[in-house]
């Protein structure tokens, strides 16, 4: 299985986005929590895109948040 696409600009990056939405699906975390995690991330060198808004967004989606959007 492939890691999905997270709108990082490396397969390392994707690796890493995917690494949260699994810890926040396991641990069942706020999207504050989340955001939190994405922003810590995007210090990082090589992961500075982390925080985009299309890095959130895809994020967002994986996690099925933007189901509960009425």
């Amino acid at each position: 299985m492939s890691t999905p696409d997270y709108e990082m600009y490396t397969d390392r990056g994707n690796a890493a986005i995917h690494q949260i939405v699994e810890i926040a699906r396991e641990c069942n975390l706020t999207w504050e929590n989340v955001n939190n995690l994405l922003i810590r991330l995007s210090r990082h060198n090589g992961y500075e895109e982390a925080a985009d808004t299309a890095v959130r967004d895809a994020v967002y989606i994986a996690l099925g948040l933007d189901e509960e959007i009425v």
